[in-house]
């Protein structure tokens, strides 16, 4: 299926059932009758179900302003602490690739181990410029 067809059944489904919601809550009607499940012709033709559609939609986005409101700094605090964990984590590896590199030191040019230490010199570098740039960002924000 399209990703266009997907959403487009799941925003019909998401809109039937908290239509179906809004009949539940407002309950029988005026003669004490029970009124009937909610089917397309039936969401067409009514208004009530599309008030009531209406006022949920706006409670819930009420609802969500405020989490997101109160949620804002606690979202900001945890991102710079996220950078800063993943900051540590790089270098962590930068103190375990510069253990390789410290041991083969001695063969840098034409030695036994001159692959190794080129491997582990450009992983220090790219993990240290990993680590870095992490903290920077964290401190810019």
């Amino acid at each position: 299926m399209k990703p266009q067809t997907i959403g487009r059944v799941l925003g019909i489904g998401v809109r039937l059932v908290g239509r179906m919601a809004g009949q539940r809550i407002i309950g029988p009607d005026s003669a004490g009758t029970v009124s009937r499940p909610v089917t397309i012709e039936g969401v067409a033709g009514s208004g009530a179900g599309r008030v009531s559609g209406r006022t949920a939609g706006r409670a819930s986005g009420s609802l969500a302003r405020g989490v997101g409101g109160f949620f804002k700094p606690f979202r900001r605090v945890g991102n710079i602490v996220f950078l800063e964990v993943v900051g540590l984590f790089f270098f962590v590896f930068v103190l375990v690739f510069s253990q390789t590199v410290w041991r083969a030191r001695a063969s840098y040019l034409h030695g036994p181990d001159h692959r190794k230490f080129l491997v582990a010199g450009a992983l220090v570098l790219v993990f240290l410029y990993l680590g870095a740039s992490s903290f920077w960002r964290a401190r810019r924000r």
